[in-house]
Parts: C-alpha cells; sequence; structure tokens
C-alpha cells in the first residue's frame, strides 16, 4: 500500500468515525495515521502480510460455508416425520495434521461451532481428535471433509 495514500484513508476513516470533517479534525487525523503507518511500516511492506490475509479470508469463508450447510442439513433431520430412523450419532477419531496448539483448538472449535457436531476430547499425544457427529452415514468421508477442509486451511494459516 502506497504510504501517502494509506494516510489519507486513514485519515478520512478518522473523520468519519468522529464524525467530524472539518479541516482540522482531517489534519489531527492524517497525522494520527502517519504515526500509525510509521510503526507498522515493516509489515506494510511484506507481501507474507497479504498472503495470510488471504488465506484468513479463506479459512472464514469456508467457515461460513460450513455453518450454513450443517445448519440446513440439521433442520432437515430435524424435521423428518421419524427423526429416529434418520439420526445416526457417533464417534469418529480423527487423525490429526495439525501439530501445534494453537491449530488444534482453532480446528477444535470450529468444529464444535458447527451445528451437527462437537469436539469432545484430543489425545495425550495431540495425534486423534475425537468427534461426535449427529448423524453419520460414512465415517471416512467425514474424516476426508474435516481434512481437506477445515483443517487444510488452518494448517495454510498457521504455516
Amino acid at each position: 500500500m502506497n504510504f501517502a495514500f494509506g494516510s489519507i484513508v486513514l485519515a478520512l476513516i478518522w473523520a468519519a468515525i468522529t464524525a467530524s470533517f472539518t479541516l482540522l479534525n482531517l489534519l489531527l487525523g492524517w497525522a494520527i495515521a502517519l504515526i500509525a503507518l510509521w510503526f507498522i511500516r515493516s509489515y506494510l511492506a511484506s507481501p507474507v502480510l497479504f498472503s495470510k490475509v488471504k488465506k484468513i479470508i479463506a479459512l472464514i469463508a469456508i467457515f461460513f460455508f460450513e455453518l450454513a450447510m450443517s445448519a440446513i442439513r440439521v433442520a432437515l433431520l430435524v424435521i423428518m416425520p421419524n427423526i429416529k430412523s434418520h439420526l445416526k450419532p457417533g464417534f469418529i477419531a480423527f487423525p490429526l495434521k495439525a501439530k501445534s496448539d494453537g491449530e488444534i483448538t482453532l480446528l477444535a472449535n470450529l468444529i464444535t461451532l458447527t451445528p451437527g457436531t462437537l469436539s469432545v476430547d484430543v489425545s495425550n499425544d495431540k495425534k486423534i481428535l475425537y468427534v461426535h457427529a449427529i448423524s453419520i452415514d460414512n465415517k471416512q468421508q467425514l474424516i476426508r471433509s474435516i481434512a481437506k477442509g477445515f483443517e487444510r486451511k488452518i494448517i495454510e494459516v498457521f504455516e
């Protein structure tokens, strides 16, 4: 990002937040923007920041997609006339490729936040995540979808 352009944009944001577009307030916002940009200048020059942001946005997008799809699946399951015949609850032992505590915690939380699934426990050696699902048609398919979805995106963010 161009330093001058960034400072002008931040000054306008400052004026919008303070609800005052006077010349003095714009100059104050511009000065604050210049100081803030000076402190983070090494991060702005790095292309790594932009690739990280893209990866984080991709993770957020896949989470919201999975959230919507899971909510629809659970809602359809709930409105079934004979719900007991459609429920196939169970546990899976998900083999973790994620290594760090942060990656494992984020994966467990995203699984728990998705309707119909719940992260239950992590093995002591941090190689298995135990997950409960409200309906499991195919355990291997569920494991593949978690591995190719949430876990892959989380590993990309943390690398």
